[in-house]
C-alpha cells in the first residue's frame, strides 16, 4: 500500500478509533468492535475493510467470526514521512523556548524603555 492509502484510511475518526481499540485491547471479532460504535454493523465492517485494504489491520476467520488485529507496519512508513516535520517543529519550539527564557531574563525596563522603543536595538516593539 502507498502512504496515500494509509493517510486516506486514517482520515476517518471512526477508523482511527478502531485502530486504537485494536492497539489497546488486541485482536477481536468484528461484532465486538461494532457494538462500541453508534453505527450499523455493516458500516463498521466497511471501515474495517478500508483499514484492511490499507494494510493497517489483518483479518482471520474463526468459525463464522472475522477477527481483526492491528498491523502497524504501514504506520512506520507514515512515521518516516513525518520525521522531517517533527524535526522542523521541534526546532521551532526550541527556538521559542529560548526566546521566552531570554524574555524572562530581561527585566521590564530592559525590554522596552520609557520611549516605547525596544531596548536591544531601538526598534518599535512588535504588537
Amino acid at each position: 500500500m502507498t502512504a496515500d492509502h494509509v493517510f486516506a484510511a486514517l482520515a476517518s475518526p471512526a477508523r482511527r478509533r478502531l485502530l486504537r481499540l485494536l492497539l489497546d485491547e488486541g485482536a477481536q471479532p468484528a461484532g465486538r468492535l461494532a457494538v462500541r460504535f453508534d453505527m450499523s454493523r455493516p458500516s463498521v465492517s466497511e471501515h474495517l475493510k478500508v483499514l484492511k485494504d490499507a494494510g493497517l489491520v489483518a483479518e482471520s476467520r474463526r468459525g463464522r467470526e472475522r477477527h481483526y488485529r492491528l498491523e502497524a507496519g504501514p504506520l512506520m512508513e507514515i512515521r518516516e514521512w513525518l520525521t522531517p516535520y517533527e524535526r522542523f517543529w521541534r526546532e521551532r519550539l526550541s527556538a521559542l523556548s529560548t526566546l521566552l527564557d531570554e524574555m524572562d531574563d530581561l527585566g521590564p525596563d530592559d525590554e522596552h524603555g520609557p520611549d516605547g522603543l525596544n531596548g536591544r536595538n531601538g526598534e518599535q516593539p512588535h504588537v
